[in-house]
């Protein structure tokens, strides 16, 4: 005789839930251990209960060491949500200009609060130095991007001088270009350069 499927919903009694919190949360442990022993991973488990209450097990490296690797290979997506995050707290610089033109012609300059310009002024800077940062991240991905394409254009120049043949290939001072000696000592100019 099987087991019944459980049908996956809130269980409504306090007993009951905690119970069941523990008994599958030690099962979920046990398998994220069973799988680093199987297949050599590391592997952590973060578990917050419903009051709060925080478990954790690491299995092949400690916590820590885990959760830097994470950082590390996902600190652009981080930066990404922090960034978001604060833009999100901010208004957009074309409304700030929009409030701080209105205050100005609601009122004189001399009778406008000074509290109220250097609050306009703090938006402004935090508003500038966000779009600075987002201009950074585009600009380090295109990086990348160009990066990435410099590194195929270089495999992809290589496979094709290997099927040229075995010849060697000289720098010519003054020319960006590259060319070859033929067997004959006269140099042929290759039409792709190799990159370094």
């Amino acid at each position: 005789m099987g087991r019944k499927k459980v049908e996956i919903k809130r269980i409504e009694n306090k007993s009951s839930r905690q119970v069941t919190f523990s008994k599958r949360r030690n099962g979920l442990i046990e398998k994220a251990r069973q799988l680093s022993i199987l297949c050599e991973s590391s592997i952590a488990v973060l578990v917050v209960s419903g009051s709060g209450k925080l478990y954790k097990s690491a299995s092949g490296d400690n916590m820590s060491k885990i959760i830097d690797r994470y950082e590390i290979h996902h600190a652009d997506e981080l930066e990404a949500l922090d960034l978001a995050e604060k833009t999100r707290n901010y208004l957009p610089l074309k409304e700030l200009l929009e409030i701080v033109q209105s205050k100005l012609e609601e009122s004189n300059v001399d009778n406008a609060s000074v509290d109220t310009l250097i609050s306009l002024e703090e938006q402004l800077e935090t508003a500038l130095s966000v779009t600075r940062a987002r201009k950074t991240e585009l600009m380090m991905e295109d990086m990348k991007s160009l990066q990435e394409r410099e590194k195929l254009l270089i495999e992809e120049n290589q496979i094709l001088a290997s099927q040229v043949g075995k010849k060697t290939f000289l720098v010519i001072e003054g020319d960006r270009g590259m060319s070859r000696e033929n067997g004959s000592g006269n140099k042929v100019p290759e039409t792709l350069s190799l990159l370094k």
